[in-house]
């Protein structure tokens, strides 16, 4: 079984990777031929039938049409491409250099291991470097990101090195709170568990302070989610 290593706690200093090109952050290749709808509710309807439910009776006639369309959805991150989320930014600042912080993004993501939700939330601060963004803007590449099959430790740090590498702040910091129904519904069953990574980038890494009244700024939020 795969090793997945364990979160980062809140407030300590992550080891310095290198931060990913702006061609790897971006959406990804899915030149591969992929199936056809009528390819997927098929296999929906397998899984019915393994299951040990019969899809041809009423209540599952539709099921693999709906089961499909609700991909499409909770999957959509896979046809958004970040980087190109952030390519508008305004210079009209007025000299502003402080702390820009998105509180409570509401997170939505699937794991990849057992393809079931990851309810939570996330915090979002940057340090403008002369510019700055919309945060609609941020708001929604933590939606392309979490809107694929993820772990919440990549989901982090990819959050993170997007906006880092494409709006080049000053820093970014990024603290996600989550509950994982992989665990909290299935398997060990404990539910209330909330799984929390961070990722300091820049001035946010350098500077404990910086760090500090970054996490104080958000930790009065509200509860996150239960799965």
């Amino acid at each position: 079984m795969r090793r997945v290593p364990a979160p980062e706690p809140i407030g300590t200093l992550p080891v310095n990777l290198p931060l990913p090109t702006a061609a790897k952050l971006a959406k990804p290749d899915l030149t591969a031929e992929r199936p056809s709808r009528a390819e997927a509710e098929a296999a929906v309807r397998t899984l019915l039938l393994w299951a040990g439910d019969d899809p041809e009776r009423e209540g599952l006639l539709d099921t693999p049409a709906r089961v499909a369309r609700a991909y499409e959805e909770f999957f959509s991150g896979y046809k958004e491409d970040p980087v190109a989320l952030l390519a508008r930014s305004f210079e009209e600042t007025d000299g502003y250099d402080e702390m820009v912080v998105l509180r409570d993004i509401r997170l939505e993501s699937h794991c990849e291991h057992h393809m079931v939700p990851i309810i939570g939330r996330v915090h979002v601060a940057y340090l403008p470097q002369e510019r700055v963004v919309g945060i609609s803007k941020l708001a929604r590449v933590v939606e392309a990101y979490a809107r694929r099959l993820q772990i919440q430790e990549k989901l982090t740090a990819q959050i993170a090195n997007c906006i880092q590498e494409t709006l080049q702040p000053r820093g970014v910091a990024v603290v996600i709170e989550a509950a994982h129904q992989c665990m909290t519904t299935r398997g060990v069953h404990k539910p209330g568990v909330t799984m929390m990574t961070s990722r300091m980038l820049g001035e946010f890494r350098e500077d404990a302070g910086l760090r500090r009244e970054f996490l104080a700024l958000v930790k009065n939020g509200a509860p996150a989610p239960e799965a």
